[in-house]
Parts: C-alpha cells; structure tokens; sequence
C-alpha cells in the first residue's frame, strides 16, 4: 500500500500526487492520442460521444455530486447548447466563438434557473427542474422560425475559422482537447476555495452558512458552471449527429443524464466518465445479448429502460458509490491483500450516514 510523505503544500495541491498517477495517466493520454490510428471507425465514434457525454457529466456532477442540488432536466441545457451552436453555425460564426455563445447563453439560462430555486431542496427542486425541462422543450419546438420546430434542424460540420473539420478522426481529437480543458478546469475548480464551498454546502448547508459561505451566491454559481458544460457538451453532440430536434432533449434524456453520474460514482470527477463509458456501452451490450436471449425477451419493447431500471437499483442497494466507489474497493483490496478486513468500508459508510444526519 502506498503512503506519501509530505513535505511541502505543492505536494498537497498537485493534481499528479505521486509518480504512478503520471505514469498511468500519461498512458491513457498516449492511449487515446493513438486511438483513430488503432479502433475501427465505428467505435471511434463511439468514444467521441463517451468524451460529449463526459463534458455533461462532468456538469452534473458539479450539481449534483458536489453541490448537493437535485436536476431533473439537464436535458434543457444540453438542448440550448445544442440549438444556439446550430443557429450561430448557419449564421457563419465560427466554432470557437459559437461554441462560447453557447457556454454563456446554457450559462445565463442556468442562473435564470437557480435564482428562483435557490430556497427549493430534494424532490421540490427536481420538480422545478423537470418544469423547466418541459418548458424549454416545449420551445424548441413551437419557435419553429429559430429552431426549426418539431421538425429539426441540420448543423454543419465545425469551421475553426477556414478550417472545416469533417473526418470523423478530426472530430474526435476537437473533442478530446475540450474534454481535457473542461476535466483541468473542473479539477482545479474543486482544489480552490469555490469548489470547497460547493463540498461544504452539500454535506451541510447550516454549517457552510456559519463558516461564512454565501449560500445564494454559490448555489447560483454551481448551477451556471453546470449548464455552461452542459451547453459545451450540447454544442458538440449537435456538431456529432448533424441533426437535432427537440425530443433529443426531452425528460428520458435527463434520467439518462442522472442515471450516469449515480452509476458512475457522485462526487468523483472519475464517476463521470465511468458514467458515460455505462451510458454508451450499455445499449450495445444489450443488443448484443438480445441475439442470445428467447425472441419473448429480446424483442419486447422497454427491454432497455427495463436493464436499466435494474441495475440502478443494483446500484444504489449494493453499491451506492457507483462504479468509482467499487473501483476503490478494489484496489485497497489488492493494496493491503492479505490484511484485507472485510467491514473497512462498511464502518467508512456508517461513518458517513451518522455525519450527514440531520
């Protein structure tokens, strides 16, 4: 089991705590520099929507994960990302300054948002949320001279200035460096002092409140810099699909947007990208067990809502830290194996339920 020495506060604030971080890290990045060169086309597409889905995730899981606040309609943002990048595109305005735009509109949205949800918690914010979420919907499609309605509209490829971008290995390598801007930006976000009140105010809003922590002003915050990524992460998938209409927006999307952070560990940067790795994967793995399963099963409609319904229940039974909490596990079992004890993390969980006991 590895034990660090600190000597200095460089050594506390670094992102790279230790020599294996760099090495395994840095391995991932030569791994996926190298993947147009080594994965077929179909699953390069693939991994470009594991990085779209993560920049989302990464905004939800500043919501949720680490802030504490319940979103029910993620989906809206993503959808006016997504529809202001088309219409700045057909405009003739450039990727970088459309893709800003649509940060910054998704951004204000977020606040508009926060501001009248600030004094709602649990189900009754997620009830807010979900209205906004049919509103925003509800828009998309009757504003049809801006959006195009229910019948959708088309987006050109990403033009950086001259420069058109229309292979799908270009596409992936522009969407691989927004993923490792947004990832850096969100990493060292939650080291600063705005990121530690985000954490303060979910474990306990009374106690943030006596530390001094401006609870309007931060809730706001979060739920801007939530919708701002989403917003990215809509610009992106509408430059991806090259077609979007307003029910790729609608509240199953939203549920898949939670279901990836649960899944994928909340409050860990790691469970966002765990989540969207599930979220892609999952519908091939179904279709592919469909030709092994009796045509009563495989063919039924709703098999898909119906794994997973299954197995986030699993998850939040049995594994309620997601796919990053399991992760952990593992490897402090394989760290101090064979002192292993079994109720580590069982005493680490009855620690956390008591502290968080209001």
């Amino acid at each position: 089991m590895r034990f660090i020495f600190k000597t200095n506060y460089n050594q506390d604030i670094r992102l790279a705590k230790h020599g294996g971080h760099v090495f395994w890290y840095g391995l991932l990045v030569v791994g996926l520099l190298a993947a147009p060169t080594v994965v077929p086309e179909y699953w390069l597409a693939q991994l470009t929507f594991v990085l779209i889905y993560a920049v989302v995730g990464l905004g939800l899981m500043l919501l949720s994960g680490f802030t504490g606040l319940f979103s029910l309609g993620h989906a809206a943002f993503l959808g006016v990302g997504a529809y202001t990048q088309a219409v700045l595109t057909h405009h003739g305005v450039p990727f970088p300054v459309a893709l800003a735009a649509a940060a910054a509109l998704s951004a204000l949205v977020g606040v508009v948002v926060g501001l009248p949800a600030l004094r709602l918690k649990g189900i009754y914010l997620g009830m807010a949320t979900l209205a906004f979420g049919y509103i925003v919907e509800e828009v998309l499609a009757r504003w049809e001279s801006v959006t195009g309605g229910n019948a959708g509209t088309h987006i050109a490829a990403p033009d950086l200035f001259g420069w058109k971008i229309d292979s799908g290995e270009g596409f992936y390598y522009l969407c691989l460096l927004i993923t490792a801007v947004c990832t850096l930006a969100m990493l060292n976000l939650l080291r600063a002092p705005t990121g530690r009140a985000f954490v303060a105010i979910r474990d306990s809003e009374i106690s943030a409140q006596s530390m001094g922590i401006h609870l309007a002003r931060y809730k706001t915050l979060s739920f801007a810099l939530s919708a701002g990524l989403a917003g990215i992460g809509g610009a992106l998938y509408a430059h991806k699909l090259q077609f979007i209409s307003p029910d790729q927006f609608s509240f199953p999307q939203s549920i898949e947007l939670l279901l990836m952070v649960v899944i994928g560990g909340l409050g860990s940067v790691h469970g966002a990208f765990l989540g969207a790795m599930f979220l892609i994967t999952m519908p091939q793995a179904i279709a592919l067990a469909k030709d092994h399963l009796p045509d009563a099963i495989g063919q039924a409609p709703g098999l898909q809502a119906v794994v997973y319904g299954t197995v986030l229940i699993a998850f939040v039974l049995f594994e309620p830290t997601g796919l990053y909490g399991r992760w952990l596990k593992v490897r402090t079992y394989l760290q101090t194996f064979p002192f292993y004890r079994k109720g580590l993390f069982k005493r680490q969980k009855s620690f956390q339920k008591s502290d968080r006991l209001k």
